[in-house]
């Protein structure tokens, strides 16, 4: 059955009269084979959305169905790579066509020519089960690439290929299941973006995800396979402070997305990335770092794509067994993304035009986070770090509030802190996060047995500060006694020595938790002296 273009109205292409397309397929429209999903459809029409430009698309063209949900592929060669929304390798077209890319680019998401040092982990005989490792490779310097068997794939190997190199797509094990069909597994397998991949159990988090910045490990701290919110409107440091998160926390693996963000923005991450030296290993911060750039010239459609597939590349990850950290910059683009599909589709519009579905989308999202027991019993995490853009740095707007309710760790970005030069510009009085309960363990095991003390103590004199502040803003600091005057001068020293950082610093731009209670427990030896001279 030859399915035609019926109309085009801006991404979004609809096809009349009954097709053999499916929910949620991946296809091609027109000549110029342009990557789309179907996303609606009855005995009437076909809607497809579409992930590139469609000007230029004629009715009457073709639509081809490809017989498979939109995917991306897995396997080595993931690790150093610039992907746009839909998985398409930017270095790799960029080579093919200069630095204009054209539409309809059809690059492998992976190197199919590059060979890989392949080490065969299984023989003839044994039974593989889901997520089990069958082979590995050194895929950078950094990170050793883990071939897992596919969560619905399981049997007896019957073949394996000798060690040796072997390039993404020859085979390296056969196995045969239960009903005697048998399995080619090689070095890539394919995963629909929308579908999490499964795990053995999740997890309560043992431990921080640690930042080496202080207002964000000692007073907020986010979880390993948590999820956090990072609001705050222009200027205030949201990209910066992704970017500080991402060069020093502890995860082993860095997804990287710029969602409809400016294009400068993106060049400046690229290349800072790209000249970064990695604190842990010495050599580049990229051997371990994927990037996703689809700035806000690219095609709205595959804005609303790059988050799953930033998400799905984190998770394929964590099955391996490491930790992590996704940093998608930002949620707001996407958002504005989904309403404008959403318009077109004539959907009835809820709260600010965006559509009813908004909450449950990001509710989606942002469960995918997670530390989890994996398939083949080891642990891993996804935390995910997503920026908010509020407009004019209003946080009662709907994707602030609704991301609100899906993370338990708040990052409230401040205009005022920014413009005093105040960073990482955190607001303390309006952030939050509801992992200190689960996390007091482990820093009193790990860093020190009066760690929670001192954190309460130092957020204490900053609560009392600020109630104090607005008396001072009526009548003055001349009328308050001694000791409410110390409050406040603790207060600036707290704010100015321990929440204020200078990421241009050597010795600043991370500090360890050690360091943070040793700085803690001096400034609260100065109160306490103080106090008692008063």
């Amino acid at each position: 059955m030859e399915n035609k273009i019926y109309s085009i109205n801006g991404p979004v292409v609809t096809i009349k009269g009954k097709t053999d397309l499916e929910m949620m397929e991946m296809v091609y429209v027109g000549k110029a084979r342009l990557v789309g999903e179907v996303i609606r459809m009855n005995e009437i029409e076909t809607t497809i959305q579409v992930y590139e430009e469609t000007g230029g698309l004629k009715a009457g063209e073709p639509v081809e169905s490809t017989g498979g949900p939109l995917s991306v592929t897995l396997g080595p060669g993931i690790l150093r790579n610039i992907y746009d929304g839909i998985q398409r390798p930017l270095p790799a077209i960029e080579k093919d066509m200069g630095s204009f890319i054209e539409r309809g680019a059809h690059e492998p998401s992976l190197d199919e020519q590059a060979k890989w040092d392949v080490t065969v982990t299984v023989k003839a005989g044994d039974t593989l089960t889901p997520g089990q490792i069958y082979a590995t490779c050194p895929e950078t310097p950094a990170i050793q690439h883990r071939c897992m068997v596919p969560p619905m794939v399981s049997g007896t190997v019957t073949w394996v290929a000798a060690n040796g190199s072997y390039t993404v797509n020859e085979p390296v094990v056969k196995l045969t299941d239960a009903k005697g069909k048998e399995h080619t597994l090689t070095l890539c397998q394919k995963w629909p973006i929308r579908t999490p991949r499964p795990s053995a159990e999740r997890m309560t988090s043992p431990r921080p995800l640690i930042t080496g910045q202080r207002v964000i490990d000692t007073m907020f701290p986010l979880a390993k396979g948590g999820a956090a919110a990072i609001p705050g409107g222009f200027g205030t440091g949201k990209t910066m402070t992704q970017h500080q998160i991402a060069k020093w926390c502890d995860a082993d693996i860095i997804i990287y997305v710029g969602c409809g963000e400016r294009g400068n923005e993106m060049t400046q991450a690229l290349q800072e990335f790209s000249e970064l030296v990695d604190p842990r290993t010495g050599k580049s911060l990229m051997d371990r770092t994927v990037l996703i750039a689809n700035t806000s010239n690219m095609p709205v459609a595959a804005r609303e794509a790059s988050i799953y597939t930033g998400i799905t590349l984190a998770e394929y990850y964590r099955d391996m067994g490491y930790h992590a950290a996704m940093m998608a910059d930002s949620t707001s683009r996407w958002a504005e993304a989904l309403r404008e599909i959403s318009g077109r589709l004539e959907e009835m519009p809820a709260d600010e035009g965006y559509p009813a579905y908004l909450p449950s989308r990001l509710a989606e999202f942002y469960e995918r986070a997670g530390y989890v027991r994996t398939l083949n019993g080891a642990e891993g995490s996804v935390s995910v770090i997503g920026a908010v853009s509020p407009q004019g740095n209003d946080f009662s707007e709907p994707v602030t509030q609704n991301t609100k309710r899906f993370t338990r760790c708040f990052w409230a970005l401040d205009k005022s802190l920014a413009y005093a030069r105040h960073y990482p510009a955190i607001n303390w009085n309006d952030s939050y996060s509801e992992y200190l309960g689960d996390l007091g363990g482990w820093y009193y095991d790990n860093v020190g047995h009066d760690f929670m003390s001192c954190r309460e103590r130092i957020a204490n004199l900053l609560l009392q500060e600020n109630n104090l502040m607005q008396i001072v803003k009526l009548i003055g600091s001349d009328v308050l006694p001694d000791d409410q005057k110390l409050t406040i001068e603790i207060a600036r020293v707290i704010r100015v020595g321990f929440l204020q950082q200078n990421a241009f610093h050597a010795v600043d731009t991370y500090v360890p938790l050690e360091k943070q209670l040793k700085m803690m427990e001096l400034i609260l030896r100065l109160h306490d002296g103080a106090r008692a001279q008063i």
